[in-house]
């Protein structure tokens, strides 16, 4: 018998809180084939719903609560926040049914004093989510926009200090919306508008990326991996900003390029796809499992340029100094730009990881650095929207090595990012740019 959409939602739950598994990879080891489209979405919705508010759904908890939220068995736990998550955000469901169901999966998993106290929180918050009194926004903005919009205290600290509040709680917002899923069309194998029109007669909604040549939009994805479109490599999911990196290092065909840290692999599939197939792309990763990931890439979108090794990015290799005409170090970083897909960052940094990071992104940068023959260009690229690991660390290191930044205005088509390519990177938000937070740049070897 199948389970229902909830259980499935509170044990995905207990595993990325409890067990800090990714959610991604939670979801897809819990949703089988025999779960309906709806239920998955259901379950998909409960559980990014309580992971991007899980700091507001607490706080809720705890104006109801006598028992501390550190004190409350972990699998109630996830029933409370599934169910106040249904009561404060999900309208089509009625509160009673958020109850209800709650109370079902409280006697199943807790005993009867736990069902007691699931039903009576539960209904408390029902009965008074209206009078819900929040912190102030002028008397401690940094409280307010960290339990109003469900951040860590240190990281709303660190945006108020660096973009202002206005800049912060723009942010803050649209890291809870729910960015719709965007494709690469692997132009050595179709058209984009020939792409667009073969899955719109599918029944799926696209349109055109605002950034990326090669961006399509998708409304409705669901299973939009089940198609043969995708089985046949017609397509490669991957966000709009980070096919920014290989239309930025525009590497010409017959190049050698090297990738540095590749994985998972859509920026090195699309650099490739930038080179006609043609030339070389040596792309390497440390851990095994992810190259076979790029490895099965590879071969379904057709590409037969790229030679996969496992190599440290920390070690030097000296055989290819002064060998390359392109050099991409896509760094390890704090991913705080991508919060709005994996919402679960907000819970798995701290504010000490971000000088760690940095050191280690510098190192990797002077090393890949010695790759890069004279007059070639070096492209270094974050999915982070922290500074000091993007244009501090990249003012840095051009003043310490003869590399400057250029411009590249002629490969932008947008008037909002000509002016910052035209010194020599870019910086994307999602509350301004609607992508995923992103930061590019170019420097040439002089």
């Amino acid at each position: 018998m199948n389970k229902n959409p909830r259980e499935i939602a509170v044990k995905i739950l207990g595993e990325i809180n409890e067990e800090k598994a990714y959610s991604n990879i939670s979801i897809t080891r819990n949703i089988n084939e025999g779960i309906s489209n709806l239920d998955e979405s259901l379950i998909r919705e409960m559980v990014y719903g309580v992971i991007e508010n899980k700091l507001l759904i607490d706080w809720v908890i705890m104006q109801f609560s006598k028992v501390k939220i550190k004190k409350i068995a972990p699998i109630i736990k996830e029933i409370l926040r599934i169910g106040v998550y249904q009561i404060l955000f999900m309208d089509k469901i009625p509160d009673s049914a958020a109850v209800n169901e709650s109370v079902k999966l409280a006697k199943k998993y807790g005993h009867k004093g736990s069902v007691g106290y699931v039903n009576a929180i539960l209904r408390n918050i029902s009965r008074n989510k209206s009078n819900l009194e929040f912190p102030k926004r002028n008397n401690d903005p940094v409280e307010y926009l960290s339990v109003k919009y469900s951040h860590p205290k240190w990281m709303v600290e660190k945006w108020l200090s660096d973009y202002g509040l206005s800049f912060t709680e723009e942010l803050c917002i649209a890291n809870n919306e729910k960015p719709k899923l965007n494709i690469r069309v692997n132009t050595l194998k179709i058209s984009k508008l020939d792409l667009m029109e073969k899955l719109e007669s599918k029944g799926f909604i696209v349109s055109e990326g605002k950034y990326a040549y090669d961006c399509i939009i998708i409304d409705n994805p669901v299973r939009i991996t089940d198609t043969e479109e995708f089985k046949s490599g017609l397509f490669q999911i991957q966000d709009e900003s980070s096919m920014m990196v290989a239309q930025i290092m525009d590497p010409s065909p017959g190049s050698l390029v090297i990738d540095v840290c590749s994985a998972p692999g859509g920026k090195t599939t699309h650099i490739a796809q930038k080179m006609q197939n043609e030339g070389k792309i040596i792309a390497r990763d440390i851990h095994e499992h992810k190259l076979q990931l790029i490895e099965g890439n590879i071969k379904r979108l057709g590409i037969n340029i790229i030679e996969l090794e496992k190599f440290n990015a920390l070690d030097l290799d000296e055989k290819l100094i002064g060998k390359a005409d392109y050099c991409l170090v896509d760094a390890p970083c704090s991913g705080l730009g991508l919060i709005r897909r994996k919402p679960d960052i907000k819970w798995n940094k701290e504010k000490d990881n971000l000088i760690e990071i940095a050191e280690l992104q510098y190192e990797i940068l002077m090393n890949s650095s010695m790759y890069v023959k004279n007059g070639g260009l070096l492209v270094y690229s974050t999915c982070t929207i922290q500074r000091d690991e993007n244009i501090h660390l990249i003012r840095k290191f051009t003043e310490n090595n003869n590399f400057k930044l250029i411009s590249f205005e002629s490969l932008i088509n947008n008037t909002e990012l000509k002016k910052s390519a035209t010194n020599g990177y870019i910086e994307l938000y999602p509350n301004i740019n609607n992508t995923d937070g992103f930061f590019i740049a170019k420097m040439i070897k002089i």
